[in-house]
């Protein structure tokens, strides 16, 4: 999970629609810095990534039920809704994903505020560049990712840490840990086989005469709501075309422009390559599932072939499959009553005798072709094995230069529109805003062109439901005999489930503990070990006596120890997300970490060394600091780190209240101002220093 970005609108302290945060994702500098004083909105930024993909808040977050713009509210006339939205964005196996949680808090005629249930809404970026709303619950794509157990893990207030090892929170240490090590998932799948067992239980009901003229009303409903959806798709692919006609004017009237002519032609250059690139990126992707539909087969069939080569050499040394006289001929001999001497071979006989003798050590002519037909096969299964993990990796190799190519021609088209932007010739800069808001308009389309796809998808399904219940008949015995085979083999999955469950628990336990130990040694001075019991409590313990004793940490010593416990805990998602895994995708094993504060409260030197040690924990860090966290010894640890670099300006309301800057580079940038309007509320200027 690589975050990209995230933008707020009318959330708490943040009026309007903020500037896109942009996260730092570059290997060398992976972190992005968030500056602000106490009360400007880091706290709420923290929260507002928590919020929108899990819909939790931290304990310092206060009145988590105003979360509505106070500014925006008393703008508002009465009986009027007022909306509040957060927009997250990110990659995670080549895919983009941007998830958007809404609320809105509807203002009466007398003033009183009813706020509304949030809406969580996720859309993913298909390869023709376009946006679309997945099948899965937004929930569901979000967990699969992240669960949201661990959340807590990787957004985090710094200076609350210590909380981890509370003795309060040692149940949802002990989730948490079965959830990344797989205990948790070995749990859900008894839980759900319970509950399909239940299901199972229960006798299946008849569709009466009632039922189904009510199905039939339902059938029709949903026919007119699919008419209805595909005439709005209609003329959204006609407004689409109108769209795509002015952005080409525009973008002929910019060559036409002697002084950009160059810059213009360049991005169409880059835009057309763009559009070939996802193309190609859509064919490979086609090609790996072919190549997987059609060979993937041959890799899972390894041990399969060995074994029949086992046999067949057995066979062999046991003489049972030689060549030479074959069963069948001397079987024919004992029949046909004479030998190929030209003796007779009477019943009884000595030469009878001996013939039939030799039928007990002679093998089939049938069998020793079949083996020798079927191990060619073999053999050529193993090649296609082979070949299979060749055109896998060079397909995948493929998708990733692709990926790669299409990111760096979006960077130097984004440079090019920023520079058309920010052009004095007003011609020049007007005609690039109006291209920006005609790609806006575009990309609203697409936006609504996919839902409206994912709710006719919806409707399909439903309707398919529908028509199955209408043609259901009663149950029969057949049905029943059926489900209670698959009742018992239900039971059987759930008892080897348990098994399964207690042996592995204990297993990685342990391999978590030792990673916590490896970690806290490298920052931690004091000779402590930690330790994690079998109900999941996470200790430090003393050995200097030779026997294993309790220590009564201090807050530094625990914030260190819950800092290694994260630590480890990204460790261990990486390897259960990887072991999820058939074929490695780029990025697969990124997971950032996004924390309030620094450890403000610590000495110099724990500051110091986990300033050194934050950036190496995930792919990307943001920071959220204050001016006296970010002094020395954080500053001169991480500044090197530093891809993205923001600065909250608080607005206060406080009559002649002090003003505040901070220096960054060679430039100050003010952390409070005083309102102008009577609002207070914090805006968000981006940092712009060499690096």
């Amino acid at each position: 999970m690589k975050l990209t970005s995230i933008r707020l609108y009318n959330f708490r302290s943040f009026y309007g629609k903020t500037p896109e945060i942009i996260i730092a994702e570059n290997d060398l500098r992976n972190t992005t810095i968030i500056h602000g004083n106490n009360g400007a909105g880091k706290t709420t930024i923290l929260n507002a990534f928590t919020w929108v993909l899990y819909e939790k808040f931290t304990a310092a977050f206060a009145a988590v039920d105003q979360l509505v713009n106070k500014r925006a509210i008393a703008e508002a006339e009465h009986n009027q809704t007022i909306e509040c939205w957060v927009e997250v964005g990110w990659e995670h196996e080549g895919n983009r994903y941007r998830a958007k949680r809404t609320c809105r808090t509807h203002k009466s005629s007398n003033l009183f505020l009813e706020t509304s249930k949030s809406k969580l809404t996720i859309q993913v970026s298909g390869d023709d560049g376009k946006w679309y709303f997945p099948i899965e619950p937004p929930e569901e794509i979000i967990n699969n990712i992240l669960p949201s157990i661990l959340h807590q893990y990787f957004f985090f207030d710094g200076e609350r840490i210590e909380q981890i090892v509370r003795s309060d929170k040692r149940s949802e240490i002990a989730e948490a840990t079965e959830t990344f090590l797989g205990v948790k998932v070995i749990e859900l799948a008894i839980r759900h086989l319970k509950e399909a067992k239940k299901s199972l239980d229960s006798e299946l009901a008849a569709i009466g005469d009632a039922e189904t003229k009510q199905l039939l009303n339902q059938q029709k409903e949903l026919e007119t709501e699919t008419e209805k959806l595909h005439q709005r798709q209609t003329e959204i692919k006609r407004e689409l075309e109108h769209q795509q006609t002015f952005k080409k004017d525009i973008s002929n009237r910019l060559i036409e422009l002697s002084a950009v002519k160059e810059l213009q032609e360049r991005r169409q250059n880059l835009e057309t390559q763009k559009r070939t690139n996802q193309e190609e990126l859509k064919k490979t992707k086609e090609t790996i599932k072919k190549i997987i539909s059609k060979q993937a087969y041959t890799v899972l069939l390894g041990d399969t072939n060995s074994k029949f080569r086992e046999i067949i050499t057995h066979l062999k040394q046991r003489g049972e499959l030689t060549s030479g006289i074959s069963k069948e001929f001397v079987s024919d001999l004992i029949q046909n009553g004479r030998c190929i001497c030209g003796a007779e071979l009477k019943e009884g006989g000595h030469g009878h005798f001996h013939v039939k003798s030799l039928l007990r050590k002679t093998g089939s002519s049938t069998v020793e072709e079949t083996a020798i037909r079927m191990g060619a096969q073999i053999d050529d299964l193993d090649k296609q094995a082979i070949l299979f993990w060749e055109n896998v990796d060079r397909e995948q190799l493929r998708n990733t230069q692709l990926r790669d190519t299409i990111s760096q021609i979006e960077k130097e088209i984004d440079q090019i529109e920023e520079v058309l932007r920010k052009d004095p010739n007003e011609d020049i800069s007007g005609l690039q805003k109006r291209l920006d808001f005609i790609e806006a308009k575009i990309d609203e389309l697409n936006r609504e062109q996919g839902a409206n796809e994912k709710e006719i998808s919806h409707i399909k399904t439903q309707l398919d439901s529908l028509i199955k219940q209408l043609s259901k008949q009663k149950q029969n015995e057949e049905r029943q005999i059926l489900a209670q085979r698959r009742i018992t083999a239900t039971q059987d999955a759930i008892e080897r489930l348990i098994e399964v469950k207690n042996r592995q628990e204990n297993q990685f336990r342990l391999q978590l503990e030792k990673r916590v130990q490896e970690i806290f040694f490298q920052i931690s001075f004091t000779p402590y070990i930690p330790k994690i019991t079998e109900k999941y409590e996470l200790i430090l313990v003393e050995n200097t006596t030779g026997i294993e004793a309790p220590v009564a940490a201090s807050t530094g010593e625990n914030q260190i120890l819950s800092l290694s416990f994260i630590a480890s805990i990204i460790d261990k998602v990486r390897e259960w997300n990887e072991k999820r895994k058939i074929i490695i995708v780029p990025d697969s094993s990124t997971f950032p970490i996004v924390m309030d504060s620094p450890f403000g409260s610590l000495d110099a030197n724990s500051r110091r060394h986990i300033a050194q040690t934050i950036p190496k924990l995930a792919n990307q860090l943001v920071v959220l600091v204050t001016k006296t966290q970010w002094r020395v010894e954080v500053e001169e640890e991480i500044a090197d780190r530093i891809g993205r670099e923001y600065v909250l300006t608080y607005y206060s309301t406080k009559p002649n209240c002090e003003q505040d800057f901070i220096e960054l580079g060679d430039e100050k940038y003010a952390l409070v101002r005083q309102s102008c309007n009577g609002f207070e509320y914090t805006e968000i200027i981006e940092v712009e220093r060499e690096r």
